[in-house]
């Protein structure tokens, strides 16, 4: 395991973020977004989709759908999921995660929902605020990567 930190100060800085995780998005990845509300992560997820597929503009977040489809530029599913509402991890699985973890790429917000159901090999970004309440405020990611996903990680780092 590899742990990062980098600095958002503004909502470039996220785009910027979310353009470069875009870059190598493939089947089967799993990018699991934490933090407290208003910490980022929707803003993150609409620019990871955005760049992923240039042509999509509205980009409206799952929180009452649980989750949105896309497409990646190769046609691949990529899933936006927000885990928020969900009582169980049953209930999320119900949506139809376990073939989505293996044939799309999915962005999850709140992925603590699945508990032990969340793929181990998921790349993991947890969004925080330097100070709790100002949202305004400079947000930090730590970015914790598994083995199969450091090298993408360190190529986004560098190019950061």
């Amino acid at each position: 395991m590899s742990i990062l930190r980098l600095e958002l100060p503004d909502l470039n800085a996220t785009q910027r973020l979310g353009a470069l995780l875009a870059l190598d998005l493939s089947a089967s990845d799993v990018i699991a977004l934490s933090g407290a509300l208003g910490a980022g992560k929707s803003a993150l997820a609409r620019a990871i989709i955005q760049a992923a597929n240039p042509g999509e503009m509205d980009v409206p977040s799952p929180t009452f759908t649980l989750v949105q489809t896309y497409e990646l530029q190769d046609g691949t599913p990529l899933w936006h999921l927000d885990l928020y509402r969900i009582e169980s991890p049953a209930e999320a699985m119900e949506l139809g995660l376990e073939d989505a973890f293996i044939d799309a790429a999915c962005l999850i917000e709140w992925p603590e929902r699945l508990e032990k159901l969340l793929p181990k090999d998921s790349l993991s970004i947890y969004l925080h605020l330097s100070h709790e309440n100002d949202p305004d405020d400079v947000r930090y990611v730590d970015i914790i990567a598994p083995p199969h996903w450091i090298a993408r990680v360190q190529a986004v780092i560098a190019k950061f």
